[in-house]
Protein backbone atom coordinates (compact mmCIF):
# COMPACT_ATOMS: atom_id res chain seq x y z
CA UNK A 1 0.00 0.00 0.00
CA UNK A 2 1.37 3.43 -0.89
CA UNK A 3 1.97 6.05 1.80
CA UNK A 4 -0.66 8.31 0.20
CA UNK A 5 -3.37 5.65 0.32
CA UNK A 6 -2.38 4.74 3.90
CA UNK A 7 -2.65 8.38 4.96
CA UNK A 8 -6.02 8.63 3.21
CA UNK A 9 -7.30 5.61 5.18
CA UNK A 10 -6.07 7.21 8.42
CA UNK A 11 -7.72 10.49 7.36
CA UNK A 12 -11.07 8.70 6.95
CA UNK A 13 -10.70 7.04 10.36
CA UNK A 14 -9.75 10.37 11.99
CA UNK A 15 -12.83 12.00 10.43
CA UNK A 16 -15.06 9.29 11.92
CA UNK A 17 -13.48 9.63 15.37
CA UNK A 18 -13.76 13.43 15.24
CA UNK A 19 -17.44 13.21 14.26
CA UNK A 20 -18.10 10.89 17.21
CA UNK A 21 -16.91 13.75 19.46
CA UNK A 22 -18.93 16.43 17.68
CA UNK A 23 -15.81 17.69 15.91
CA UNK A 24 -14.57 17.76 12.33
CA UNK A 25 -11.19 16.99 10.85
CA UNK A 26 -9.53 20.27 9.87
CA UNK A 27 -6.18 18.90 8.71
CA UNK A 28 -4.05 15.76 8.84
CA UNK A 29 -0.37 15.50 7.99
CA UNK A 30 2.05 12.60 8.17
CA UNK A 31 5.61 13.80 7.78
CA UNK A 32 9.16 13.28 8.87
CA UNK A 33 10.49 15.86 11.30
CA UNK A 34 13.55 16.16 13.53
CA UNK A 35 11.91 13.95 16.19
CA UNK A 36 10.95 11.28 13.63
CA UNK A 37 7.62 10.65 11.90
CA UNK A 38 4.69 12.74 13.17
CA UNK A 39 0.99 12.15 12.52
CA UNK A 40 -0.42 15.63 13.12
CA UNK A 41 -4.20 15.86 13.39
CA UNK A 42 -6.06 19.17 13.73
CA UNK A 43 -9.72 19.20 14.71
CA UNK A 44 -12.30 21.96 14.85
CA UNK A 45 -15.95 22.43 15.72
CA UNK A 46 -18.33 22.34 12.77
CA UNK A 47 -19.81 25.74 11.97
CA UNK A 48 -22.84 26.90 10.02
CA UNK A 49 -23.80 30.45 9.08
CA UNK A 50 -26.83 30.22 11.35
CA UNK A 51 -24.34 29.97 14.27
CA UNK A 52 -23.28 33.58 13.64
CA UNK A 53 -19.68 34.79 14.18
CA UNK A 54 -17.40 32.41 16.07
CA UNK A 55 -17.56 32.49 19.86
CA UNK A 56 -14.69 31.66 22.24
CA UNK A 57 -16.91 29.22 24.16
CA UNK A 58 -17.05 27.03 21.03
CA UNK A 59 -13.27 26.67 20.76
CA UNK A 60 -11.69 23.23 20.74
CA UNK A 61 -10.19 22.67 24.18
CA UNK A 62 -7.48 20.51 25.68
CA UNK A 63 -10.02 17.95 26.84
CA UNK A 64 -11.39 17.64 23.28
CA UNK A 65 -7.86 17.01 21.99
CA UNK A 66 -7.13 14.51 24.76
CA UNK A 67 -10.26 12.47 24.00
CA UNK A 68 -9.61 12.61 20.26
CA UNK A 69 -5.98 11.54 20.73
CA UNK A 70 -6.95 8.68 23.02
CA UNK A 71 -9.68 7.32 20.75
CA UNK A 72 -7.76 7.76 17.48
CA UNK A 73 -4.59 6.29 19.02
CA UNK A 74 -6.55 3.29 20.29
CA UNK A 75 -8.18 2.79 16.89
CA UNK A 76 -4.81 2.94 15.12
CA UNK A 77 -3.34 0.46 17.63
CA UNK A 78 -6.28 -1.97 17.54
CA UNK A 79 -6.94 -2.07 13.82
CA UNK A 80 -3.76 -3.80 12.66
CA UNK A 81 -4.21 -2.96 8.99
CA UNK A 82 -4.85 0.73 9.75
CA UNK A 83 -1.95 1.61 12.07
CA UNK A 84 0.46 -0.68 10.24
CA UNK A 85 -0.48 0.93 6.94
CA UNK A 86 1.70 3.91 7.86
CA UNK A 87 4.65 1.45 8.07
CA UNK A 88 6.53 3.77 10.44
CA UNK A 89 6.81 4.40 14.13
CA UNK A 90 5.27 7.81 14.66
CA UNK A 91 4.18 10.34 17.26
CA UNK A 92 0.49 11.26 17.27
CA UNK A 93 -0.29 14.95 17.88
CA UNK A 94 -3.86 16.24 18.13
CA UNK A 95 -4.58 19.97 18.34
CA UNK A 96 -6.93 22.72 17.23
CA UNK A 97 -6.15 24.93 14.21
CA UNK A 98 -4.96 27.60 16.67
CA UNK A 99 -5.53 31.30 17.16
CA UNK A 100 -3.68 32.11 13.93
CA UNK A 101 -5.56 29.51 11.94
CA UNK A 102 -5.59 29.48 8.14
CA UNK A 103 -8.73 30.70 6.38
CA UNK A 104 -9.61 28.30 3.58
CA UNK A 105 -13.26 28.45 2.66
CA UNK A 106 -15.80 31.19 2.07
CA UNK A 107 -17.54 30.17 5.31
CA UNK A 108 -14.32 30.91 7.27
CA UNK A 109 -14.53 34.58 6.31
CA UNK A 110 -18.12 34.73 7.56
CA UNK A 111 -17.37 32.75 10.70
CA UNK A 112 -14.59 35.08 11.81
CA UNK A 113 -16.20 38.45 11.04
CA UNK A 114 -14.72 41.03 13.39
CA UNK A 115 -11.36 39.25 13.74
CA UNK A 116 -8.01 40.51 12.45
CA UNK A 117 -6.65 38.71 9.41
CA UNK A 118 -3.82 38.81 6.88
CA UNK A 119 -4.47 37.93 3.26
CA UNK A 120 -1.93 37.46 0.46
CA UNK A 121 -3.21 37.37 -3.13
CA UNK A 122 -1.80 35.65 -6.19
CA UNK A 123 -2.03 38.89 -8.18
CA UNK A 124 -2.39 42.56 -7.35
CA UNK A 125 -5.75 43.85 -6.14
CA UNK A 126 -6.07 47.62 -5.73
CA UNK A 127 -2.35 47.75 -6.48
CA UNK A 128 -1.27 45.45 -3.64
CA UNK A 129 -0.87 41.75 -2.90
CA UNK A 130 -0.84 41.83 0.90
CA UNK A 131 -3.72 42.97 3.10
CA UNK A 132 -4.18 43.19 6.87
CA UNK A 133 -7.29 44.30 8.66
CA UNK A 134 -10.52 43.22 10.32
CA UNK A 135 -12.81 40.82 8.48
CA UNK A 136 -16.04 42.68 7.88
CA UNK A 137 -17.96 40.37 5.57
CA UNK A 138 -18.16 38.34 2.40
CA UNK A 139 -20.12 39.74 -0.54
CA UNK A 140 -20.54 38.50 -4.12
CA UNK A 141 -17.33 36.44 -4.03
CA UNK A 142 -15.29 39.19 -2.35
CA UNK A 143 -13.80 39.20 1.12
CA UNK A 144 -14.44 42.51 2.86
CA UNK A 145 -11.47 43.56 4.96
CA UNK A 146 -11.53 46.83 6.92
CA UNK A 147 -8.20 48.61 7.40
CA UNK A 148 -8.74 51.83 9.31
CA UNK A 149 -11.46 53.70 7.41
CA UNK A 150 -10.86 51.83 4.16
CA UNK A 151 -12.70 48.66 3.16
CA UNK A 152 -10.80 46.39 0.76
CA UNK A 153 -12.70 44.04 -1.54
CA UNK A 154 -10.44 41.05 -2.09
CA UNK A 155 -11.72 38.49 -4.62
CA UNK A 156 -11.83 35.07 -2.96
CA UNK A 157 -10.48 33.44 -6.14
CA UNK A 158 -7.28 35.49 -5.94
CA UNK A 159 -6.38 34.52 -2.35
CA UNK A 160 -3.09 32.63 -2.19
CA UNK A 161 -3.10 32.33 1.60
CA UNK A 162 -4.97 33.86 4.50
CA UNK A 163 -4.91 33.48 8.25
CA UNK A 164 -6.25 35.02 11.39
CA UNK A 165 -3.98 37.27 13.42
CA UNK A 166 -3.57 36.73 17.15
CA UNK A 167 -5.08 39.56 19.20
CA UNK A 168 -4.08 40.27 22.77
Amino acid sequence: MSRDSAVERVREAASRVAASHGLMLFDLQFRRESIGWVLRVKVDRPWQESDGPDRPDRAVGIEDCRRMSHDLGTLLDVEDDLGAALAQTYTLEVSSPGLDRPLREEADYRRFIGRLAKIVTSEAVEGQTSFAGRLSGFDAGDILLTEGRRVHRVPFGKVRRARLEVEF
